[in-house]
Order: C-alpha cells, then sequence, then structure tokens
C-alpha cells in the first residue's frame, strides 16, 4: 500500500453554522473537520465505512485532545494533515494538524486514540490479521516524520 506521508487529502470550509457568539468557529467544528479527515485515511487504509459494513466492525475513539493556536472565521478554507505515530493488537495513534490554506498558518492540533471494536458486542477486539498488517504498513510509511513535539500532552495547572 501506498500513502503520502503526512496523510493531506481532506480540505474543508467554515460554514455560517458553525460560527459561535464569538463570531468565529466553535470549537466543536474543529473536531467535525478532524474527523472528515480521519474518514479520508480511515478509507484509503481500510478500516472506513467499507470495512464496518463488511465485518460488524469498526474504531471507536477513546481519547482526544485539542489544541488551539488561531482562530477560524467564516469561510476560511483549511487542509488537515494526518500523521499516524503508533499502533498496537487493538489500538491506533493518529495526529491532525489543520492548517489555513491562506497563509498557511496552523490553526489547531488533535491527537486522539482509536480502538478496534466488535459493534454487535460493542467491546474492544483485536485487528484481524490483514488488518493490523494494513495499518502497520501505512503506519511504516508515516515512521521516518518526526514525533509531533505537542503530541502526548496532558491538561495542567502548572503549581
Amino acid at each position: 500500500m501506498s500513502i503520502p506521508a503526512p496523510f493531506e487529502r481532506y480540505e474543508g470550509e467554515v460554514l455560517p453554522e458553525w460560527i459561535d457568539a464569538n463570531d468565529h468557529m466553535n470549537l466543536a467544528y474543529y473536531t467535525v473537520l478532524f474527523d472528515y479527515a480521519t474518514d479520508a485515511l480511515f478509507d484509503v487504509i481500510g478500516v472506513g465505512r467499507q470495512y464496518k459494513a463488511a465485518t460488524g466492525n469498526g474504531t471507536f475513539v477513546v481519547e482526544t485532545h485539542n489544541l488551539y493556536e488561531h482562530e477560524l472565521l467564516l469561510g476560511d478554507r483549511v487542509r488537515v494533515s494526518t500523521q499516524m505515530v503508533g499502533m498496537d493488537g487493538k489500538r491506533l495513534h493518529l495526529t491532525h494538524e489543520m492548517f489555513m490554506l491562506a497563509g498557511g498558518k496552523r490553526a489547531a492540533m488533535q491527537e486522539l486514540m482509536y480502538v478496534h471494536v466488535n459493534l454487535a458486542s460493542r467491546r474492544v477486539t483485536p485487528f484481524p490479521d490483514d488488518v493490523r498488517e494494513r495499518v502497520a504498513a501505512a503506519l511504516a510509511a508515516h515512521a521516518h516524520l518526526p514525533h509531533p513535539p505537542w503530541a502526548g500532552r496532558r491538561i495542567a495547572l502548572r503549581r
């Protein structure tokens, strides 16, 4: 499998209904845009909607962290850059960076941990061998990328 590193096949636009009382994009919609980028990646690596329909398995997010650097305004167009940073037999660790198309400023970052789930039992289950091999091959294509320095952070007040 050939996969771009980083994976950058999703672009989106800030819609009117996403604007909040501060006249910028509400935080919830950053997650929407990041999720669309995940869907694009998952379709390419074979764990997207077709996989779910064919196998009854899917992925659930069990942890996510969002960081915001620049506000997005109505009509701003963005590109999402995705990096696969780790996996094991049941989990997949991803990061996203959202860039404004006009000027290239990074607007936000997201880190996610996914688990592979049997959708009938709603329980975590190991990746089937063929899926694990595909995901591992995609991860290997990203192995040369530097680990995002902002990934792995936690929220805390310094004392």
